[in-house]
């Protein structure tokens, strides 16, 4: 009690000092309110914003006389001296159009201009904000340079640089506030699911490229860093609300709403405090995509048919019988929009505490917890509806003018989330059991074509038996089939969507979390996270000398669903520390950075990363600035790649942590878990009609797939090649860049090339490991029960195998390049013009590891453009941005595929009121566009119409 009366006193003691107060307004050169300016004194942390009308006031308990200094994006900055209390500052501010002299903190971890960053560095302040035509402000992260995005939901977007691109982008790192927003179980962003509100966004700035030197193991492809505004200089009530619609040919016309509101308030130089909600609701993109994953041209007519947006189908077998064909059978499947309600919401609630001790910035101790929760789409081996998903994290920090100590926890809840697949799989299993479906298809197959039907006729009859107890015509002496109505099948006929007992199916299995019966994720993962960082620049002249550091704990609980932690979380920790100096030379005009982190996880040695980078700012003015760096990056393998023991049905997700392979182990056969019968060959080389799998077979004694598709569809046997595989390790990159920036005859430009040479990088190999037998090259053909090689073959003629998709690294190089050129200009008064264009391409020479997909998935031309005037007249503006991208390859667990090439046009206009403090905008994303594909099996992206009003203070 006496400690949480002191800590009262201490957070509420400076309210009584009397507080001194100014006033006044900002405005442009042609007499327009600035809103949103900086008004701040110099040499202490007290502040203020201006508002709508551009006025502000300032209270503060320092004595007279003092400066202030007011600032805005694209505006040079003024000081002006104030002598008494009440005085009134009235500030006009020039623009300022090299925007290359904004502040940057991500590049080096310390204050720097953008045209001093080492590499190449991407921003979006509060002003890009405002112009950007997309529906929310992450959409628009898109239109940067470098930025390449990955839809997989309405609510769930991935960003990615530099190639290498998926939904489960474990090579890109979020920070918000310096928290990683990474998920506990899935080390991977869920787009900005529990990221910020617009309306608290302070600013973005984008590192494409490696950055391992500075923040460690999974900065190995770029960073997002999003900063929020502080309560102290940024108060008030602001909030929005956008109405529109979304539109999809498969989904139609839909609502869409987003709206927040965000609260901040210093209470004294020393106490501050802010609250933001956010909500967005509306239909996510239908999937519907029913090609074959695996066959061009397969449609749902076909017996093995298996779509890419239907599930249910996976499960298939080989019908041991002489009139059927040797290739598998697969169950009917239902439709991805049968077995979700294509809702997709988000809603976001955070505060935080801000405490200055001594008044100024010195010193702030700040306590913020963040919430995040709804539902979206997300896409790996298979599709999975996050529903009611809840994450929340909670940070207490420490920060002064050169260090920073915090500590955070992030914390995640699965909800009532479910994977599609298995959903599909068991609604099925529900009325009638995979050993019933395929005995009554086979026997329905075999008689209709013992009657003369042509094959086709035949497995379209058996289908229609097996389904729904329709007995196929023409059988020889009017044989009429009885279907199976034993055992779990009481119905007989399929469940078919929108019925009462198909709700009650469905129900029941997404409640289920066994993969046996149900299809629930079940989740309750957390990560413990510290870092600290020390700048010395007070202390050591000579040069500027930073170190840090950081420690990190997961905490793995799925309760044995996706995870071998069936018996208990899995606990394992990684931790790094770092050092840099930064040194100008040559009066001023070379900045030399040198950097070197030494990072360590459980199960893996150490690792060194080090960065050298030099910038040259040439010509009179020095804005002519050219940069080169090089630097080392690794990744550590992720949880996935490491503890994963997934069942996806067709296969298993294995990671190659040593414990989980021996901790992994399932049953098969006798129709469990879908697996079908074991022959009886199997039988008799087993003694069982089932038998016990772990990881070490999948690792030691299996074949790989692409070798055992080439045996299926040639029958011989020398092809079959065994698995030589290493367990998983950290994967290297080496980057260099080389970069230009500068503003030339009022034209900003950037231009960078890359080249990265990757090592060791981490993919997936499909496997397929037999039943019973020895696996070895070249195995014998000639039948000889006694022979294990033979057995092996046996095994895979007899479908008694089980497929795997392993965690591994590939041992041959691959190399990237890419080159980005960005311009920027005023053409005319107020009317700005941008542009960019990205460049990337891989090398990987697939003959040398024929089953590794390294999955670039990566448009090989990128183009982008924007054209707007914030200012065509009073309180009048209006953007339009345009991209476009080249068709390129898509390689995933799920599916394989190409991606067209795609065009996109946004829009807005906006109009201000300054009497009501508000902004109205009326925009579209997609206009008149066709619909788009981002990731292979997410839905089209259609059309997007929203309106919004914005207040401010």
């Amino acid at each position: 009690m006496k400690i949480n009366l002191l800590l009262l006193a201490l957070f509420f003691c400076s309210l009584s000092f009397a507080q001194n107060s100014i006033s006044g307004s900002v405005l442009e050169s042609g007499g327009q309110a600035i809103v949103g300016a900086n008004v701040k004194i110099v040499g202490a942390s007290d502040g203020a914003v201006t508002d709508f009308d551009g006025k502000f006031v300032l209270k503060t308990t320092k004595s007279f006389p003092f400066t202030i200094e007011v600032s805005s994006i694209g505006f040079v900055a003024k000081k002006v001296n104030i002598t008494s209390n009440n005085q009134k500052a009235n500030v006009v501010l020039s623009e300022e159009d090299n925007l290359l002299n904004e502040i940057v903190v991500s590049a080096s971890r310390t204050p720097e201009r953008v045209l001093e960053s080492p590499v190449t560095i991407e921003r979006m302040s509060v002003a890009d904000i405002k112009k950007s035509a997309s529906a929310s402000f992450y959409d628009g992260l898109e239109n940067m340079k470098e930025v390449q995005m990955n839809t997989s939901s309405l609510s769930f977007k991935s960003i990615n640089t530099r190639g290498f691109a998926t939904v489960a982008n474990t090579r890109f790192m979020q920070l918000v506030d310096g928290m990683d927003n990474a998920s506990p179980l899935l080390n991977f962003v869920l787009g900005n699911m529990i990221g910020i509100s617009e309306i608290d966004v302070q600013s973005v700035e984008l590192l494409p490229g490696a950055s391992s030197a500075l923040y460690g193991a999974n900065a190995f492809n770029g960073i997002l860093f999003m900063t929020s505004k502080s309560p102290f200089t940024s108060q008030g009530i602001t909030a929005y609300a956008k109405f529109g619609q979304t539109s999809q040919k498969a989904a139609g016309n839909n609502e869409y709403v987003d709206y927040g509101i965000r609260m901040a308030h210093a209470f004294s130089p020393k106490l501050a405090a802010k609250a933001n909600f956010t909500y967005m609701r509306g239909t996510d993109w239908y999937a519907t995509n029913t090609n074959d994953k695996t066959v061009a041209g397969r449609d749902r007519s076909h017996y093995g048919y298996d779509g890419i947006n239907v599930y249910g189908d996976e499960v298939a077998t080989i019908i041991s019988a002489p009139t059927l064909p040797t290739e598998k059978i697969s169950r009917t499947g239902y439709n991805e929009t049968d077995l979700t309600d294509n809702k997709a919401s988000n809603t976001k609630i955070d505060f935080s505490l801000h405490y200055r001790p001594f008044g100024n910035e010195n010193l702030e101790v700040i306590w913020q917890s963040k919430f995040g929760y709804g539902n979206a789409v997300y896409q790996g081996a298979n599709r999975y509806y996050l529903n009611n998903f809840f994450m929340q994290q909670h940070k207490l920090e420490i920060k002064g003018k050169n260090f920073f100590v915090r500590g955070y926890t992030t914390t995640e809840d699965g909800g009532d989330s479910y994977d599609m697949l298995f959903t599909g799989i068991n609604v099925n299993r529900e009325w009638k059991s995979d050993k019933n479906w395929f005995t009554d298809y086979g026997n329905a197959f075999a008689n209709a074509r013992l009657a003369g039907q042509v094959a086709a006729e035949a497995h379209a009859g058996a289908r229609n038996f097996a389904d729904y107890n329709i007995s196929p015509t023409g059988l020889i002496g009017g044989l009429v089939l009885t279907p199976n109505v034993n055992g779990n099948d009481p119905r007989g006929t399929r469940l078919m969507p929108g019925t009462q007992a198909f709700k009650n199916a469905f129900n029941k299995v997404i409640a289920g979390e066994s993969v046996l019966n149900g299809s629930k994720l079940v989740d309750n993962s957390k990560i413990y996270h510290s870092d600290a960082n020390y700048n010395f620049k007070d202390l050591i002249k000579f040069a500027e000398v930073q170190v840090g550091g950081s420690y990190r704990q997961y905490e793995l609980n799925s309760f044995g669903r996706i995870y071998t932690d069936a018996d208990g979380p899995i606990y394992y920790n990684e931790y790094g520390a770092y050092t840099q100096l930064s040194k100008k030379l040559l009066d001023d005009r070379l900045k030399f950075t040198g950097s070197i982190r030494y990072d360590k996880s459980k199960n893996f040695d150490g690792n060194v990363s080090p960065r050298i980078s030099f910038v040259y700012s040439g010509g009179e003015s020095r804005k002519h600035n050219f940069r080169a760096s090089f630097q080392t990056g690794f990744r550590n393998p992720s949880t996935q790649d490491q503890y994963i023991g997934f069942n996806v049905g067709s296969a298993v997700l294995l990671g190659s942590a040593p414990d989980n392979l021996t901790r992994f182990s399932e049953v098969r056969g006798d129709d469990i878990d879908g697996s079908g019968k074991i022959s009886d060959f199997g039988q008799l080389i087993l003694g069982s009609n089932t038998v016990t799998l772990t990881g070490l077979n999948a690792y030691n004694n299996s074949y790989t797939a692409a070798s055992v598709g080439a045996f299926s569809a040639t029958g011989n046997a020398s092809l079959l090649q065994k698995t030589n595989v290493n367990y998983v390790k950290p994967e290297q990159v080496k980057a260099f860049e080389l970069g230009y920036r500068s503003y030339i005859s009022d034209v900003s430009v950037d231009i960078n090339g890359y080249y990265n040479v990757y090592n060791d990088f981490i993919g997936n190999l499909n496997v397929v490991a037999p039943y019973y037998g020895i696996v070895q090259d070249n195995p014998s053909t000639v039948v000889n029960p006694a022979d294990t090689g033979f057995q092996t073959v046996a095994a895979l003629k007899g479908g008694d195998y089980r497929a795997y998709q392993l965690y591994t690294n590939t041992d041959v190089e691959i190399k990237s390049l890419g080159f980005g050129l960005g311009l920027s200009k005023k053409v005319y008064k107020d009317f700005e013009v941008s542009v960019n264009y990205n460049y990337a391409e891989f090398n990987f020479d697939q003959s040398q590891d024929a089953s590794f997909e390294a999955g670039f998935n990566t448009p090989k031309h990128r183009a982008k453009a924007s054209f707007g005037n914030e200012k065509l007249f009073d309180n009048f503006g209006f953007n339009i941005s345009g991209r476009w991208s080249s068709s390129y390859l898509w390689q995933s667990s799920m599916v394989d595929g190409m991606i067209d090439a795609a065009t996109v046009i946004d829009a807005q206009v906006n109009y201000s009121f300054p009497k009501l403090k508000s902004t109205l905008k009326i925009g579209a994303a997609n206009i008149g566009g066709k619909e788009y594909a981002q990731v292979l099996g997410a839905g089209l992206i259609g059309q997007q119409y929203f309106a919004s009003w914005t207040i401010t203070p």
